[in-house]
């Protein structure tokens, strides 16, 4: 199923993950000028920046979740068609079907144990060592890029249902 063919409600999913994805472009950009500021600040000034390893390392956590559904969307994750000659056109409906019907179950869990951590987390004020930064934010992010990308499958997984063949 071409772009141009696919529902309304489908196009809103492909700019809403789009808008997610943009927002994960954006955070890259930060971590590469915070880490490009961190190097440059300790070689060349000679005063390292404090905590600058947190700072990445929980912009990591919210570029990866905000481009998980975009990803899922655009169908980008990595596929391996071994058997598709084997099991033929019905083969890989079934298994595409399955697929998502499975990922959805599994992430779905651990969409619903993100949210509960987050809540713990915001609950006890958790924060880091160096920085004191809230956690809370950060398992909110997985939580909520984990459950859009249970929604694309959702989404994924009724067009195959409703087209009767296989997404391109």
């Amino acid at each position: 199923m071409t772009r141009a063919t696919t529902p309304a409600w489908s196009r809103r999913f492909d700019r809403a993950t789009l808008a997610l994805a943009y927002a994960a472009g954006a955070g890259l950009l930060f971590m590469v000028a915070t880490i490009a500021t961190a190097v440059i600040m300790r070689y060349v000034a000679g005063t390292p920046l404090l905590g600058v390893n947190e700072v990445v390392q929980l912009t990591a956590v919210a570029v990866a979740m905000l481009a998980l559904p975009y990803c899922t969307d655009e169908r980008a994750h990595v596929r391996v068609d071994v058997l598709d000659n084997a099991i033929g056109p019905r083969g890989r409906w079934f298994g595409d079907a399955l697929s998502r019907l499975l990922s959805g179950a599994v992430l779905s869990v651990l969409a619903w144990r993100s949210a509960l951590k987050a809540l713990d987390a915001w609950e006890y004020a958790d924060t880091t060592n160096m920085l004191g930064l809230p956690i809370w934010p950060f398992y909110a992010l997985i939580a909520l890029g984990i459950a859009l990308c249970v929604l694309v499958l959702a989404e994924q997984l009724l067009l195959i249902l409703v087209t009767g063949r296989e997404l391109e």
